[in-house]
């Protein structure tokens, strides 16, 4: 039977090395025993974006990219969108396994009463400008969290981080609607405990004047969904932030904070507001070969097509696309819809899009939906936030359990100068 071990000869030395392999991967750690000399400091691997390179072990999400599968604790993302709701799929991302009845309500329950924000984080949002950005708010408002629960930062104790999981997820719809309706110049909108997670937001993003808002039952549906394809996805650029900052230990108000700054850049979650623009920007379908042509020159990227993961179909793209439909039979049809079908048709047709793999991903109808409900881009970004709260702190608490936990510090490679003497002033040329 072959054994479970990698041969390293090292042409320097002529030394062989045998590195154990556990779940195919190597430790770093093992490339130190590769020296010259005794003081040598060893190998180190080289990996800029940690590209091939597993920075913890999980139990919360699996992606295989080439297959187009994404499952949560086990569960294939199509049949938790299809039966599932935003609040238990939380809970199955946080407890590991999907709650009994009497779990979720006690759960719903509790989410749902700690929707209400202090008083004081309103008057601190007053305080941004009229035009401030809602994701720049949602960041601050959330950072700003930590003053107001100092309890927080004992992040040990299991009573106090239940009480802060509870607390966050909650409380990120009621900022970020509030963001918008500061951004709109409107009054804010109190949550209402009668309405699920979806109808909520929407309540407090939407109402009026009218006494009881009643969300549509599509829209919500809707929304109710896209939280569950954006609740999780690995270990993204913002989940990386999450645990990375989680690792020194600070409050979860501080590292959800880090996360969303993350998030905010629109490489990650902006990329659905550059869809849209992109879109908007080809503005018929007859120019769609212009902008193509443009694409292949290298003059841009086609925006929501590929992904550093999926290398099929991305399975919540799917998702969304037949989502869209139903949305628009309520809201009518998106003008830019036609366009994104033909981009879509197109790059799965070409061969230069077939050859590398360029499908599309889930930003490509996401932000078609959400201006079909009304919602500005500057708003799309803080929509993935609210979902992605789950996830975070799904993984953020599975990062404080881990027994190999610790502070997160990556090394270098310098390639500065070498020492030098400092001149005094005077003396330089």
């Amino acid at each position: 039977m072959a054994k479970e071990t990698l041969t390293i000869i090292d042409n320097r030395t002529g030394k062989t090395y045998e590195i154990p392999i556990e779940q195919g991967t190597i430790r770093a750690m093992e490339l130190r025993r590769i020296k010259v000399s005794e003081g040598d400091f060893g190998l180190m691997s080289y990996d800029p974006a940690l590209m091939n390179t597993a920075s913890c072990k999980s139990r919360i999400t699996f992606i295989d990219g080439d297959r187009g599968i994404l499952l949560y604790r086990g569960y294939p993302i199509e049949q938790l969108a299809e039966h599932s709701n935003y609040l238990e799929v939380a809970y199955l991302l946080i407890y590991g396994e999907l709650p009994t009845r009497s779990q979720y309500e006690k759960w719903c329950h509790d989410i749902t009463h700690h929707t209400i924000i202090h008083e004081n984080i309103k008057k601190f949002m007053d305080g941004f400008r009229y035009d401030a950005h809602p994701m720049g708010m949602l960041l601050s408002t959330v950072g700003a969290l930590s003053t107001f629960y100092p309890e927080a930062k004992d992040i040990f104790n299991p009573e106090v981080r239940e009480l802060q999981i509870r607390r966050l997820i909650a409380k990120m719809p009621t900022i970020a609607a509030f963001s918008y309706r500061h951004a709109m110049g409107l009054p804010y909108v109190y949550p209402d405990n009668d309405l699920s997670y979806a109808g909520n937001f929407l309540n407090m993003m939407f109402k009026m004047t009218e006494l009881k808002y009643k969300p549509n039952p599509a829209i919500e549906r809707a929304i109710d969904i896209l939280f569950i394809l954006h609740a999780d996805h690995e270990q993204n650029c913002s989940t990386n932030a999450m645990r990375s900052v989680g690792s020194s230990l600070p409050d979860p108000y501080s590292a959800t904070a880090a996360a969303i700054a993350a998030l905010y850049g629109p490489l990650h979650g902006g990329a659905n507001e550059e869809v849209l623009r992109m879109l908007m920007e080809i503005g018929s379908k007859d120019r769609i070969p212009e902008y193509i042509k443009r694409v292949k020159a290298g003059e841009f990227r086609l925006m929501g097509f590929g992904h550093r993961v999926y290398k099929a179909y991305d399975p919540r793209a799917k998702i969304i696309k037949k989502i869209a439909h139903e949305v628009f039979e309520v809201t009518g049809k998106n003008p830019l819809l036609d366009i994104a079908l033909e981009l879509e048709r197109i790059a799965l047709e070409d061969d230069y899009f077939v050859k590398r793999r360029l499908y599309p991903n889930v930003d490509f109808y996401s932000g078609l939906i959400y201006q079909s409900m009304g919602l500005p881009p500057s708003m799309f970004t803080v929509l993935f936030a609210i979902a992605r709260t789950a996830g975070w702190l799904a993984q953020w608490n599975e990062m404080l359990l881990d027994e190999e936990r610790k502070i997160v510090r990556p090394r270098q490679i310098y390639i500065g100068p070498e020492k030098r003497d400092f001149i005094p002033l005077e003396q330089r040329s």
